[in-house]
């Protein structure tokens, strides 16, 4: 990771002219073992729209060798790395995120879920043999997306919704427009000599998807935006897995469940290393709120694909909300 001088590091910082960020460890915590966990689930989309699971079936060894190998990839040179980039939209990319200009002090590899692309694109910067790579991503994603399947189906239940594979089939589907990231945050000595800022290592959002799946190894970074605008800091864990809603599930479900904003903030001592599932529906799926959860309520949203809501998304600026363009206008 290339190192920046003191003016350049500026667009990476935030001022503090926002409410302080609470340190405060009261995730709401769901055990996916536990069947009547359905109705925690569903007060934490609608409170937080964000929690952590614990008993959630995918297996450790997955998690550690895939770390291992997102490790070793983030150790190659520069120019390695970037044979695998640049990012159109899949691929390598080091402190640009997206194209509208938005920057972080954070170097990444997105990839489609698709197991024929994942191969093609690790060749790139492997040759022949980017097998245990590929099998690394291959067994976790595997098993990360047959968890989110379920906690959909769970938040189903929670729901009262009669077919409770509404919302995983979507995934389930082979056409399903999931995508995954490994995002690398350098240590940044730097953070110091900015004294009242915070360096950003990847800027304010919201996932556009239906759910995220989120796992990172034990460097702290990862904040969620509350109600009254304060940021929570979320203690790291090894072990477990933190779930975003999306953008996609906020509109399906009529705005009950609340698509959570999140940022992660560079340490200036550790390395943090986060391997993020985004769970997407068919590029022509049509999104709107279920009719099962309308009854004779109001669609806050009118009806759109996801291929129109993801190129809105991605035309727009990391920080803006996205969904506002597809809001239902009332007649005043």
């Amino acid at each position: 990771m290339v190192l920046l001088p003191k003016p350049a590091l500026e667009q990476f910082s935030l001022m503090r002219n926002i409410k302080p960020t609470t340190f405060f460890s009261g995730i709401p915590l769901i055990d996916l073992s536990n069947p009547d966990s359905k109705h925690l689930l569903v007060k934490a989309c609608e409170e937080f729209g964000f929690f952590k699971v614990v008993n959630h079936g995918v297996p450790l060894e997955f998690i550690l060798k895939l770390e291992s190998e997102a490790v070793k990839f983030f150790s190659l040179p520069l120019s390695e790395k970037e044979k695998a980039g640049p990012p159109n939209p899949f691929g390598y990319g080091n402190k640009s995120i997206g194209q509208n200009g938005d920057v972080g002090w954070v170097e990444y590899l997105l990839l489609t879920a698709n197991q024929e692309s994942i191969s093609q694109r690790l060749s790139s910067v492997f040759g022949d043999n980017p097998e245990k790579f590929r099998r690394a991503l291959n067994d976790y994603i595997s098993a990360v997306k047959k968890m989110s399947c379920e906690i959909l189906e769970m938040m189903a239940d929670g729901l009262k919704i009669q077919n409770r594979n509404v919302l995983s089939k979507l995934l389930k589907d082979e056409q399903s427009d999931s995508v995954f990231r490994l995002n690398h945050y350098p240590p940044c000595p730097e953070i110091q000599a900015l004294k009242d800022h915070d360096m950003i290592g990847f800027g304010e959002h919201t996932d556009p998807q239906i759910i995220s799946v989120l796992r990172s190894n034990n460097t702290s970074g990862l904040q969620i935006s509350l109600n009254d605008g304060s940021w929570l800091s979320v203690p790291p864990d090894l072990s477990s897995f933190f779930i975003n809603v999306g953008d996609s599930l906020q509109v399906m479900t009529n705005g009950r469940f609340k698509s959570v904003r999140h940022r992660v903030l560079a340490n200036s001592m550790k390395a943090r290393v986060s391997m993020i599932y985004f769970g997407g529906p068919p590029l022509g799926e049509k999104i709107a709120p279920l009719p099962s959860l309308m009854r004779g309520k109001e669609s806050l949203y009118r009806e759109f694909t996801w291929f129109e809501y993801k190129r809105s998304a991605y035309s727009s600026r990391l920080a803006d909300n996205k969904l506002l363009l597809f809001e239902r206008i009332t007649p005043s």
